[in-house]
């Protein structure tokens, strides 16, 4: 009985169309926007970084330098997060 409903689950499954993506037509102008706002990002993170950097030679001068090990290590992870961005959409989506 369970291994029949299982097979129909897979049969049903199996049957579902998956279409293609498409892209809808008028939308160039946002995906370049898109594109702009992820150069933006990393634009911002490469500052960011070089902040961090100077901050954390600033502590260390000061003998409190493990506290903005930290911070890079979010900055580097937001970068990632950035860089991976269409990856990870597409991933999450199934595509």
């Amino acid at each position: 009985m369970r291994q029949g409903v299982v097979a129909s689950a897979a049969q049903i499954l199996a049957d579902v169309p998956n279409p293609a993506p498409v892209q809808p037509p008028g939308t160039q102008g946002l995906i370049t926007i898109v594109g702009w706002a992820k150069w933006a990002a990393l634009a911002a993170l490469v500052v960011m970084l070089i902040i961090t950097g100077l901050y954390f030679s600033w502590k260390s001068r000061r003998g409190d330098g493990g506290e903005g090990v930290g911070a890079i290590g979010a900055v580097l992870i937001g970068a990632v997060i950035v860089s991976a961005s269409g990856t990870l959409v597409g991933f999450l989506a199934g595509q």
